[in-house]
């Protein structure tokens, strides 16, 4: 019995080890709650509020023709694009396959009439404290989702909802949760994890694991 205790608190020290490394590379993270269907469910500032889709509205603003608040509706009143695409974490997991659905950013931007000259787009998350930016030519992909749907519903809270970025080809921390702003720019400017030593460019793949083409 003191045998098994001793080997217990050994493998226990050693899995305990294995953890900490695992989670390493995302230290700062308010929580980091467990798996579901794959997914890790993390957030840098704890417990966000929750907005239902009657109340939420996405702001676009910046080198725009035209200021918005896109409401939910009106989202999908403009033209809708899936994209199934791998969802690759920089910490090391990934989940396959994964459906989604929405508004190519690219039509959004035609949508508000974004100045030719801008040079990058900016989104930030109603958790008040998430940033991220892309330049104008990656925004351009027509991969780059205005997420209202996913796996086959609505974008769950927990998974970022009602409303979120997508950004297929690159790695998940620049497909921010909770999209609260969109603001049309002149320049990138670093987001949360960037200003913490990530890659502003967070390419994973030529296509994150998949050859499947938007519809």
């Amino acid at each position: 019995m003191i045998g098994l205790g001793a080997g217990g608190i050994a493998v226990g020290a050693s899995l305990q080890t294995g953890v900490n490394r695992a989670l390493a590379p995302v230290r700062g993270l308010g929580d980091v709650l467990p798996a579901a269907g794959g997914f890790r469910y993390y957030s840098v500032v704890g417990s966000v509020r929750e907005r239902t889709a009657d109340e939420y509205r996405l702001a676009v603003s910046g080198m725009v023709g035209r200021t918005r608040a896109f409401t939910i509706p009106e989202l999908g009143a403009l033209k809708q694009t899936q994209v199934t695409r791998d969802f690759q974490c920089v910490t090391g997991w990934r989940v396959p396959g994964v459906a989604w659905a929405g508004v190519a950013l690219p039509d959004l931007l035609d949508a508000v009439g974004a100045s030719p000259e801008a040079t990058a787009v900016r989104f930030r998350s109603f958790d008040g404290v998430y940033s991220e930016s892309l330049t104008m030519e990656q925004a351009r992909r027509p991969d780059v989702l205005i997420a209202t749907r996913m796996l086959g519903g609505p974008v769950t809270h927990d998974h970022g909802g009602p409303v979120r970025l997508f950004v297929a080809p690159m790695y998940g921390y620049k497909s921010l949760k909770w999209l609260g702003a969109i603001e049309v720019t002149d320049k990138v400017v670093s987001g949360y994890w960037e200003r913490r030593g990530y890659d502003v460019d967070a390419w994973v793949g030529r296509s994150n694991g998949r050859d499947d083409e938007p519809t």
